[in-house]
């Protein structure tokens, strides 16, 4: 359990509400954390500045270019267009909890493998979309992949090499199954 923060109100000068904060419990990569947040603070500034899971990114913060995504039970959402306080109880992954254990989860090795990312900056947004994909499609055809990461932008390459990861996983996914 991780605690941040003060619950309270502060005043201006002229004596008018500056802030309150709210206590709120998430659920993030399988623990819990309760931090004190303003209502209007969102998941992506709750996860890097209050719990310093800074592995999701500020992007464009108007859920235009997909680096801030994470998975709410499953899901693929902008954290930067998600308040705190809608969230409770929900589960949360981060790119910090792909990992298990010390190994990496099957669409991070394939991103390394068949060097699928450039500089990294958008990486975690494309591999927690790309992971929510093949959670519900075992083996998606390339339209699907392009679909799935529509809302992914990458500045530095020609996107083939990130579907080509997700085709390999998938094939690695399937073919573990049999």
């Amino acid at each position: 359990m991780f605690y941040t923060g003060a619950v309270g109100t502060a005043k201006t000068k002229g004596g008018l509400l500056e802030s309150q904060k709210t206590l709120i419990t998430l659920q993030i990569n399988g623990e819990r954390y309760e931090v004190a947040v303003t209502v209007n603070k969102t998941l992506l500034e709750i996860l890097r500045e209050d719990l310093d899971l800074t592995g999701t990114k500020h992007g464009c913060e108007v859920g235009e270019c997909g680096t801030c995504t994470v998975l709410i039970n499953d899901q693929p959402i902008l954290s930067c267009l998600t308040l705190g306080v809608e969230i409770q109880g929900q589960k949360i992954t981060t790119i910090e909890g792909l990992e298990q254990n010390g190994k990496l989860h099957p669409i991070q090795q394939a991103f390394i493998e068949l060097q699928a990312a450039q500089c990294g900056y958008c990486t975690p947004g494309m591999l927690l979309s790309s992971k929510a994909l093949l959670d519900e499609n075992k083996n998606p055809s390339q339209d699907e992949i392009k679909e799935a990461l529509s809302g992914n932008l990458c500045r530095c390459t020609g996107y083939w090499k990130i579907i080509e990861a997700v085709e390999l996983t998938a094939s690695r996914l399937g073919a573990s199954k049999e």
